[in-house]
C-alpha cells in the first residue's frame, strides 16, 4: 500500500507536553482519580486486562453486608473537558450503541455502572499540589447500568443522563456497596 493513502493516527494537537496523546492521559487520570476515591473510602480495585466486556475496572468492599460479604461491582469509566455537558439537573453522556448494549446487558452477573469525569479545561491544570495537599476541581457523576437501560433499537449512539446528584465520593461509593451488599442471596 503506497504511504499516500496512510493517515496519522495523531495529530499534533491530540498529543501533550510529553508527547502522550490527551486521549490516553484522560484514561488514566479518570482511573487514577476512581482509585483514590476508592482506597480513601476503604475499597480496592481489580483492574481489567481489556474493555472488552464494556468495563474498565471491578471496585471491591471487604464489608460484610446483610446479603453479602464483599460486595463489587464494574465500572466503565469516561473522560471530557466539555463543560456544556453539564445540565442543571444531569451530566449527559453519548455512548456508541455497542458499548452502551455490552454495559447494559441484562444477564451480568456483577452490577454495572457508568462514571464519567469531567476535567477542566486547558489551561487550568487537571490536578495541583503545594504544602496544604493535592486539588483537582475535576468531578466525576455516575449510574448504574440498571437505570441506563434502553428498549428499543439504538442504531450507532444514544444518549444517557448520569443525575448530578450521583456525585463520585467515598460516601456515595459506600452506599453503592450497601445497596449491592444488602441485596437478598439470589437476586443479584
Amino acid at each position: 500500500m503506497p504511504t499516500d493513502d496512510l493517515e496519522d493516527p495523531m495529530d499534533e494537537d491530540d498529543l501533550a507536553e510529553g508527547q502522550v496523546p490527551i486521549t490516553a492521559l484522560q484514561e488514566h487520570f479518570s482511573v487514577s482519580f476512581t482509585r483514590m476515591i476508592a482506597y480513601a473510602a476503604g475499597c480496592s480495585i481489580k483492574p481489567h486486562e481489556t474493555d472488552y466486556e464494556g468495563v474498565d475496572i471491578t471496585i471491591v468492599s471487604s464489608t460484610e453486608y446483610r446479603g453479602y460479604y464483599g460486595p463489587q461491582f464494574e465500572l466503565q469509566l469516561k473522560c471530557t473537558y466539555q463543560e456544556n455537558l453539564l445540565k442543571d439537573d444531569s451530566m449527559t453522556w453519548r455512548m456508541k450503541a455497542k458499548p452502551f448494549r455490552k454495559l447494559t446487558r441484562r444477564k451480568r452477573y456483577i452490577p454495572a455502572y457508568l462514571g464519567v469525569l469531567l476535567i477542566p479545561r486547558e489551561p487550568e491544570p487537571w490536578l495541583r499540589t503545594d504544602e496544604w495537599g493535592l486539588f483537582t476541581r475535576s468531578r466525576m457523576f455516575w449510574e448504574s447500568a440498571d437505570n441506563l437501560r434502553h428498549e428499543g433499537p439504538i442504531k450507532e449512539y444514544h444518549t444517557v443522563h448520569l443525575p448530578r446528584r450521583n456525585l463520585f465520593t467515598g460516601e456515595q461509593l459506600l452506599g453503592i456497596m450497601k445497596t449491592i451488599g444488602d441485596q437478598e442471596e439470589g437476586s443479584r
